[in-house]
């Protein structure tokens, strides 16, 4: 049992002594001892002796709080030096001298001038001398003396850590405890009959067995405690000890009731708590923790019940779905029991108890129920609209069953690929679907009854599209092959791959058609979905040949199988000796024939760009022609290519104008001009031979060669050319050089225009020099 610990007090009782000490002296050998006279020195011929300690001072005592009207004498100090002749002063140095105490420096009495108290200080140390009253000059040495402070019994006991507080065990038997509270003689006050003290310890026990406190947890104890061991005279003190029963686990849980009920809905969500169960138990702390459990009953893994955090109620939760048109109610029974048992109190009885629980489960109208949740469903590639895909099923769960219809919500099918029939849920395709295009559908059908169509569902349906071989194989990309012309037979040019559209197997055939294939080339299947282009042999700078074309034949080996051709262009190239490429005939990709669809849309165009030609032609042909040169018009669209000079212009010696006549031919008029000398001549080309290089071939030799070849081509450009002008530029700031437009106005404006022709610029001198004008400051001259 845990025993309470007061602090003790202790009062102490200091009796009075005497207030006056005899002082002591101390005399040499054979002087005279009378202790009211100084010592006499021995009469004779020498020197006077003296002591060797003339005085000695002892310890004084005073006692506390006496307060007099006059100053207390306590002690006298004389040395043996003082002769009564007045010659003697006593000086007193120290704790108090001077305030607490004072000497008469005459007689060397000592007084106390105040009331003392031991309790704050209990001795004072003080310094006594005698000097020469006249010289000062010291007649003793320095002598310390101590005075002391005789208690009194002046203070009660005194309690010095109050309120005190102890702690006893509930249902203790008599003398339990065992609180100390200080060594004086103590009495209990108040508390009785349930507690006592020990007058001499102060112990503080209980007095009464099998106190309860669930009927009173706490008690307040007035002791009192009196010095002078409890005589008249004698001062005491009180304190309160507040005495607290703690509490221990002597009462089992109770349920206040044989049978709980609660109803909970059938569309509960698992996991919510549907009541409460509490136990009552009147202890408290730890002793009233409890926990719950189902013992047995129908409950099964239905219902479950724990004790919450603090561990009083029991929580009644609902762990699987409920189905009311399966059941409709459960009962069972829930034990509640302590956690933490006394074994000292396990006679009184099973710490635990056990209630009954009836849950009744509430009918609600129920959305239909889908039979999977979701829907995994296929169908094969590019079957026609209509074809089944599956079906999905939903019921009503209630008693009273509705019909259900089903359909596809917009926003999920909104190309509308899919149809259902909203009687049996009967899902279709609508179109045509392509497995390259979109692999998988996901979309949401929607289930309600008819009855009431707030009650619905949904559930999501995948529809995966399989696949089936409609796609043949092709080259994976465009490959832009070439060979050098020193590469050697057995030189891979070029590796290809293959691809396919459809679910990929890996295993395809590539070969190159017999009958179509080209000499100079091998095609060598790798057997991994990969092709190599092997040269045949070698001497390619020899050719005559830029272009060689490779035919590609690639099956699958689906079921069935599909296949198709494509065709490797390869080009001819000039290389260095380790394959670098120097220059190149043309640059090729692969070849490949052109569809239906492009063939239109060519010939489409050409038939546009024929139409438009032809309706510019037959508006040039039925243009009418200008009425009159004099009138206000553009010049430039009514001059026409002249066959000789103009008349009056004496310009044939300057200018040759037939430089700048086109070719006679039988095209003259009309929308089709002549030739021309700018643009590629209408003969056909014969290419010219060149002469047989030898590998390796000189860079410098190459390339004089290939020049002086462009050169003796007439087809290749550049191409020298007259550009042949029908009518003036209207961009000119000279204006019009025709003759038909100026007006004879007189020679003035001649000479005005022949002025103004040197100002053009350098370009217009000869010009000029025709007209016969000179410059300005030639005129000037002149």
């Amino acid at each position: 049992m845990p025993a309470l610990q007061l602090c003790p007090l202790l009062s102490l009782l200091l009796l009075g002594c005497s207030s006056t000490v005899p002082v002591m002296e101390e005399y040499s050998p054979g002087l005279s001892g009378d202790s009211g006279s100084p010592s006499s020195p021995p009469q004779g011929p020498g020197p006077p002796l003296r002591s060797k300690r003339s005085w000695v001072w002892n310890q004084f005592f005073v006692i506390e709080e006496y307060a007099g009207p006059e100053p207390v004498l306590i002690g006298r100090l004389h040395t043996d030096a003082d002769r009564g002749e007045g010659r003697a002063k006593y000086l007193l140095t120290g704790e108090g001298a001077g305030s607490v105490f004072v000497i008469d420096d005459k007689t060397g009495n000592i007084h106390v001038t105040k009331s003392l108290d031991r309790e704050e200080k209990e001795e004072y140390v003080l310094l006594a001398q005698a000097v020469d009253k006249l010289t000062l000059r010291p007649l003793e040495p320095p002598s310390q003396f101590i005075i002391k402070v005789q208690d009194i019994n002046d203070n009660p006991p005194v309690f010095l850590h109050p309120p005190y507080r102890a702690y006893v065990p509930e249902m203790s038997n008599v003398g339990e405890g065992g609180t100390e509270v200080a060594r004086l003689v103590y009495t209990v006050l108040e508390g009785q009959p349930y507690f006592s003290v020990d007058p001499q310890t102060g112990v503080i026990r209980t007095a009464i067995p099998n106190m309860d406190r669930e009927t009173q947890d706490e008690f307040l104890v007035v002791i009192q405690a009196k010095d002078m061991g409890g005589h008249v005279g004698g001062l005491s003190g009180s304190t309160t000890v507040t005495v607290t029963l703690t509490d221990v686990n002597d009462n089992p849980p109770k349920f206040p009731q044989n049978l709980y009920q609660f109803t909970v809905l059938e569309d509960t969500a698992p996991g919510s708590v549907i009541g409460r169960l509490r136990a009552h138990d009147p202890d408290i702390g730890e002793n009233a923790v409890m926990s719950y459990s189902i013992v047995d009953g129908d409950a099964g893994d239905t219902f479950s019940v724990m004790a919450d955090s603090a561990g009083q109620d029991g929580i009644l939760r609902v762990q699987e779905p409920l189905d009311f048109e399966s059941r409709r109610s459960f009962t069972f029974r829930v034990e509640v029991m302590n956690t933490v048992i006394d074994p000292q109190y396990i006679r009184r009885g099973p710490f635990k108890d056990v209630t009954t629980v009836r849950v009744t489960v509430g009918d609600v109208n129920e959305s239909p129920l889908f039979s999977q949740n979701p829907y995994s469903l296929s169908v094969l590639e590019n079957q026609p609209p209509g074809t089944l895909v599956g079906v999905v099923q939903a019921r009503d769960p209630d008693l009273q069953s509705s019909s259900i219809s089903y359909s596809i919500e917009p926003v999920s099918n909104p190309e509308e690929l899919f149809t259902i029939n909203p009687e049996d849920g009967t899902l279709r395709t609508s179109i045509f679907l392509d497995r390259e295009n979109k692999k998988e559908h996901s979309i949401t059908v929607t289930a309600s009854e008819t009855d009431s169509p707030s009650q619905m569902s949904q559930v999501g349906v995948v529809i995966q599209v399989l696949d089936i071989n409609d796609n043949p194989p092709t080259l994976a990309e465009i490959y832009k092959p070439h060979v050098c012309d020193n590469a050697q037979p057995g030189q891979v040019i070029q590796t290809v791959r293959v691809k396919d559209a459809d679910i990929e197997n890996g295993i395809f055939h590539i070969q190159s058609p017999s009958t179509v294939s080209d000499g100079n080339f091998t095609l060598q299947d790798n057997k991994d979905g990969s092709a190599s282009l092997l040269v045949k042999h070698s001497g390619f700078w020899k050719s005559q040949r830029d272009i060689f074309v490779v035919p590609i034949e690639i099956k699958d080996s689906g079921d069935p199988p599909l296949s198709s051709t494509d065709t490797l262009t390869v080009s001819l190239c000039h290389c260095e000796a380790g394959g670098a490429v120097l220059t190149c005939h043309m640059t090729t990709g692969s070849a490949t024939g052109l569809s239906t669809p492009a063939l239109l849309a060519i010939l489409a165009c050409a038939f546009s760009l024929l139409a438009l030609v032809s309706l510019f032609y037959l508006q040039r042909r039925h243009k009418p022609s200008p009425l009159s040169l004099c009138e206000d018009e553009d010049i430039r669209e009514n001059i026409i290519t002249y066959d000789d000079e103009g008349g009056g212009e004496q310009d044939t010696q300057a200018f040759d104008m037939s430089a700048l006549q086109p070719p006679q031919t039988g095209l003259s008029g009309g929308f089709f001009h002549p030739p021309r000398m700018d643009v590629l001549p209408r003969v056909p080309h014969q290419p010219t031979p060149r002469s047989p290089q030898t590998a390796p071939v000189d860079v410098h030799r190459f390339l004089a060669l290939r020049l002086r070849e462009a050169e003796r081509d007439p087809v290749a450009p550049p191409y020298d050319s007259i550009q042949v002008y029908g009518f003036e530029g209207g961009g000119s700031s000279a204006g019009s050089l025709s003759s038909l437009t100026s007006s004879s106005g007189g020679l003035g404006e001649e000479e005005l225009v022949g002025e103004d022709i040197w100002e053009w610029g350098p370009h217009f001198r000869t010009l000029a020099e025709i007209y016969g004008v000179k410059k300005r400051n030639s005129i000037a001259e002149d």
